[in-house]
């Protein structure tokens, strides 16, 4: 990509633009909710197609001049619909906490009853908690994890359904290192009369590309963002049973959101093509791959993981026995170059704002082309960093070969300035 007009016209906003590609460059991001998109999906949102209001849906819109951008969304649909295996999409939503909106508005009303994941627990502020929508417009029940195993317990989450009755249950989770079974969710919402949503906000891409059960055949709807192990632009995708279609599309608009970003889904568009590919397939088994092999390692050198490992793409780092806070934590890691969260860990006796681990996910630096050697190693950089912390020696160092490994997995060489 070009961007000579906006170095001419804002040099102030280039800089600062190319401040944030040089920070991506020569960091390793381990942040599990992040990723690095393609070349293709940086020039689709980057598209005319900004230009244009486009206020309701393909065929039926408020504003004329619609026909190619009900022409993009039609083909969205179509690819999200082949992709996922789902009887209905909706491309409209913004980020994945509106597709939740939206989805509790189109199977519940106000008032009624959600049960989520408790977000201490490894669930999402939208899954029922007290300083969100959810849980403002909403009464709530919470499930959690077993405070020994820290694995969901489906009996458990069973006899808090009974209990609690809920109109809606959701399941999914933030920093969750397991696999989900969706089916024993499903058994549950049906035992209690509740509706099912799924929000697979963070496993979309494991599901996509086959590393993850697929929540489609159970849940009532289907949430994620397009963002995270999809690789796609920052955004939201809603899937449905078609017995809910016309609830959750008015439910989205004009229910929540008024014209769509359609820019946004003609990235879209792109991203669910090449999550369809063979190299999608290959690239979210990596991801797995690299998890494990970095989890593995953190463990090899003394490190505590929350449930001894994981499953997915993620995993979730106790660091009091280190004597940190997860904030001291992720800082001390930042200041090296590896960029980490900080991250309650299940009945953590610390404050959302300073808590007991960190979370770490492996999609990021699998996009760039490393593989379990890499994660093996950048696992030992990790553990020197967190049992020296205070160590500036230490700190070089590894800085040091963070550089070096930047440098050999380059990022966006292609961009032009």
């Amino acid at each position: 990509m070009n961007y000579n007009a906006l170095k001419e016209e804002d040099p102030e906003v280039f800089s600062i633009m190319l401040k944030e590609v040089e920070r991506q460059r020569s960091t390793l991001g381990l942040i599990a909710s992040e990723n690095f998109v393609e070349e293709s999906l940086l020039e689709a949102v980057g598209t005319v197609f900004t230009n244009k209001y486009a206020e309701g849906y393909p065929g039926k819109r408020y504003y004329a001049g619609n026909e190619f951008v009900d022409e993009i969304e039609n083909l969205a649909i179509e690819r999200a619909k082949k992709l996922f295996n789902a009887e209905h999409a909706n491309v409209q939503p913004n980020a994945g906490s509106p597709a939740n909106m939206a989805a509790y508005f189109a199977l519940i009303k106000p008032g009624e009853k959600i049960m989520g994941m408790r977000l201490d627990q490894g669930g999402h502020l939208t899954h029922g908690s007290p300083v969100n929508f959810s849980g403002k417009l909403f009464q709530t029940a919470y499930y959690g994890v077993d405070p020994e195993t820290h694995l969901l317990d489906y009996d458990e989450i069973r006899k808090k359904a009974l209990e609690e009755k809920p109109n809606l249950i959701v399941c999914g989770a933030t920093v969750y290192p397991r696999v989900i079974d969706f089916k024993a969710f499903k058994g549950i919402a049906d035992e209690v009369g509740a509706f099912l949503v799924a929000d697979i906000a963070h496993i979309a891409g494991l599901v996509a590309g086959g590393q993850h059960p697929s929540p489609v055949p159970y849940a009532d709807v289907v949430t994620m963002t397009t963002h995270k192990t999809l690789r796609g632009p920052r955004s939201g995708l809603i899937l449905c049973k078609k017995e809910h279609a016309k609830a959750v599309d008015k439910a989205v608009f004009p229910g929540i959101q008024g014209g769509p970003l359609v820019h946004v889904i003609a990235a879209k568009a792109v991203c669910f093509k090449k999550a369809m590919t063979k190299e999608f397939k290959e690239y979210s088994a990596q991801v797995v791959n690299n998890a494990k092999a970095l989890a593995d390692s953190l463990i090899e050198n003394g490190l505590k993981l929350i449930t001894g490992g994981t499953d997915n793409h993620l995993m979730l780092v106790d660091v009091t026995p280190l004597g940190l806070t997860g904030t001291q934590a992720q800082n001390a890691l930042e200041k090296a170059g590896i960029v980490v969260n900080r991250n309650t860990i299940p009945y953590d006796k610390r404050s959302p704002f300073d808590p007991s681990g960190i979370r770490i996910g492996t999609p990021a630096l699998t996009s760039r082309g490393m593989k379990e050697g890499e994660m093996r190693e950048i696992g030992e950089l990790i553990t020197k960093i967190l049992k020296s912390p205070d160590s500036s020696e230490v700190k070089e160092k590894v800085k040091q070969r963070v550089l070096e490994l930047c440098s050999e997995f380059p990022l966006y060489n292609e961009l032009i300035f």
